[in-house]
């Protein structure tokens, strides 16, 4: 009985955290349930993509954050670009 209640609090409060990031408590909840102390570090260590800002290939102009050095559609290397042609990402866009 006491390994069910420690899950439920482990699950609640992975949820909470993944939540909290921009992910689905439910999903967050299961896993927390499940893996206990390893679904809540997951949860933790999550990293929330949305907010990323975004850039335009050069060649093709297709769009992807700006984090990705070689474009998935061409193949062109991508290099640093000029601070104007970067956008802010979807979270980002909010005003």
């Amino acid at each position: 009985m006491a390994y069910v209640v420690i899950c439920l609090c482990f699950g609640i409060a992975t949820g909470i955290v993944g939540r909290a990031k921009g992910s689905s408590f439910f999903i967050w909840f299961l896993i927390g349930g499940v893996l206990p102390l390893l679904g809540l570090v997951a949860a933790v260590l999550y990293r929330r993509e949305q907010g990323e800002p975004e850039r335009r290939c050069p060649r093709c102009g297709a769009v992807h954050k700006l984090y990705v050095q070689v474009c998935n559609r061409c193949g062109e290397d991508m290099y640093l670009p000029d601070p104007s042609e970067v956008r802010p990402g979807p979270d980002l866009r909010r005003t």
